[in-house]
């Protein structure tokens, strides 16, 4: 019999499971066999995770978790896809499963894709049908969308009905907890755990729930599960609870948590000073980061992009001041499926937030926790691996060969590590370049070489003697050093951006001196701002490089945390 190791907890961010095999009240595309509810590559194209291979990346972390004999799960948030009805009662079926089979114990946290407000919101995505063709199926009754299925399976629940399916996974007192507590006292009354938001212009009053709970679910380890959903309510004149009369939580994280949920710190402050008093080691979770997590490595992007999205949700210096001065010590967020460890000091005290990365996006992986002697070692469990589901490249070559696109590269990647590389250089075609870069420097660099950028940067038409150093450097021939395509470049400067030291073996070491040359030779930090010429934009994009390889260079799979503990005499309420 497997032996369980009761003190080890593993932590799951951004799962995103997606329902492949349930019912939207729509046929479905059927391959060998098997109906299947298959999203469209031209949506999975634009997104920042992939959606139909969630299922599969779970079911291995799960059963990743069972070899290793880890009793404790915690759910980081966005454990769903968008929050469906659908999707999360078949995810609720998958964890009591594995909680009846394996004696596994899951503790979750909400995040801005699993509930919306107090009522919910409609969600409208784009399926396969069988020939390939994309069908919207929506549980918005009014959509305007040609052909669309309508079923109540797509919508995403509020506060507190959306918490009903994952209630046994922490939200409610359980008798097995040998502590359980909300930042508003013991009972786990759903009416007793409300807060009052009011829009700037105080037109608009709510009382929303918080499902942040502090639970002990072996000796000494207490598990700080903060709700860190922010819902404002906007000026101006709503139907009840409507999405629309809210501003998303999606960019609000921790900065808006200070202004409106400054309970929540005040309780952080309550229990690391009872946790010191009591010898007990706090563990804190959210699902937003409470640190940058890319450290200050993407300094460059903000220049460049404007407010993207990894700017808006970028905690603010405050957020840390706060954090360390209520005691916490150690944080594990998700949201931006990022791996990093970001450290901040305070006189004698220390905060480190760990980034735990997605399941769905690159680099898949989760980490495993294990208390020892005062510290915890954290430790990165890789899904690059896994194999793919051979159904799903057949799915995406009808939809391509439906509307007469070539395949795309990702259909014959030899494992999901591969696929999820490839899903990144199409998000640099469909996203990043349509998005976010500006247009003059697209049509400039997507069809360039390492060559062309060189005669850019240095305004001469051959820059050979450059190359020559580059390729001297880096231990590459010089004419594959001119002849590298941009676009593999740019899309390894997304990788190294979000997997740091993750994406160092996957990426070929010649190819990581090639990037610190490019850096040293052409780049520049973005202090000065962008100019707005091609060369400008370059410089300062290569220049990111440098940030980026020191970044991934002093990471580590695996870490040690020392945590602050003291005992004495002091009864818990």
């Amino acid at each position: 019999m497997l032996k369980r190791s009761h003190a080890s907890i593993a932590v799951i961010a951004d799962a995103h499971f997606h329902d492949l095999e349930g019912d939207f009240d729509f046929p479905g595309m059927t391959i060998d066999g098997q109906r299947m509810m298959v999203r469209s590559w031209a949506e999975t194209r634009q997104s920042t995770r992939v959606f139909n291979e969630s299922a599969k990346a779970l079911s291995v972390a799960l059963e990743e978790v069972r070899v290793r004999g880890i009793r404790h799960v915690v759910l980081l948030g966005d454990y769903t896809d968008d929050g469906q009805r659908q999707t999360t009662a078949s995810l609720r079926r998958i964890l009591d499963r594995h909680a009846s089979e394996h004696g596994t114990a899951f503790y979750a946290l909400p995040g801005n894709h699993d509930i919306f407000g107090p009522t919910g919101r409609h969600h409208t995505k784009e399926f396969l049908d069988q020939d390939g063709a994309g069908v919207w199926v929506t549980s918005d009754p009014a959509s305007t969308a040609a052909g669309a299925f309508v079923t109540s399976r797509m919508y995403c629940e509020g506060y507190p009905a959306g918490l009903g399916a994952m209630a046994a996974y922490g939200y409610l007192r359980k008798p097995e907890y040998l502590h359980w507590e909300t930042p508003f006292g013991l009972s786990d009354d759903i009416e007793s755990r409300r807060y009052e938001v009011v829009s700037p212009d105080g037109s608009n009053r709510y009382s929303l729930m918080d499902a942040s709970y502090l639970v002990e679910p072996e000796p000494g380890t207490w598990l700080l599960m903060i709700d860190a959903n922010v819902f404002e309510p906007r000026d101006g004149t709503f139907e009840g609870g409507e999405e629309a009369a809210f501003v998303d939580s999606t960019a609000a994280g921790w900065n808006a948590m200070l202004r409106l949920k400054p309970f929540i710190v005040s309780w952080i402050t309550d229990v690391c000073a009872r946790a010191k008093a009591l010898g007990k080691t706090v563990l804190a979770f959210s699902h937003y980061p409470a640190l940058d997590p890319f450290d200050g490595a993407t300094g460059a992007e903000r220049v460049l992009f404007g407010e993207t999205n990894i700017a808006r949700r970028t905690p603010r210096q405050t957020v840390a001041d706060a954090l360390l001065g209520a005691g916490l010590t150690v944080h594990f967020s998700g949201h931006l499926h990022v791996e990093g460890v970001t450290r901040r000091r305070a006189a004698e005290r220390q905060l480190t937030n760990v980034a735990v990365p997605s399941l769905v996006a690159y680099p898949p992986a989760f980490k495993t926790i294990q208390p020892v002697n005062g510290a915890i070692v954290v430790d990165t469990v890789e899904l690059s691996a896994t194999a793919i589901d051979p159904r799903l490249p057949q799915a995406y070559r009808r939809e391509t060969k439906r509307v007469g696109e070539a395949d795309d590269v990702a259909f014959n990647a030899e494992d999901y590590g591969a696929f999820l590389r490839a899903h990144k250089l199409a998000l640099v075609h469909h996203r990043y370049f349509p998005k976010e870069w500006s247009q003059d420097v697209v049509r400039r660099v997507s069809a360039a070489t390492v060559a062309d950028v060189c005669a850019e940067l240095l305004e001469v038409d051959a820059a050979g003697p450059v190359l020559h150093a580059l390729a001297t450097a880096s231990g590459i021939p010089s004419n594959q050093v001119a002849d590298c395509r941009m676009i593999d470049v740019i899309a390894d400067w997304y990788c190294l951006r979000q997997a740091g030291h993750l994406a160092l073996p996957a990426i070929a070491q010649e190819r990581l001196r090639l990037y610190r040359g490019l850096s040293e030779n052409f780049g520049r930090e973005p202090d000065e701002g962008w100019d707005g010429s091609v060369a400008g934009f370059l410089s300062i994009f290569l220049g990111a490089f440098a940030a980026f390889l020191d970044r991934a260079e002093n990471g580590a799979r695996q870490i040690e945390i020392t945590l602050q503990r003291e005992a004495k005499e002091v009864v818990c309420p």
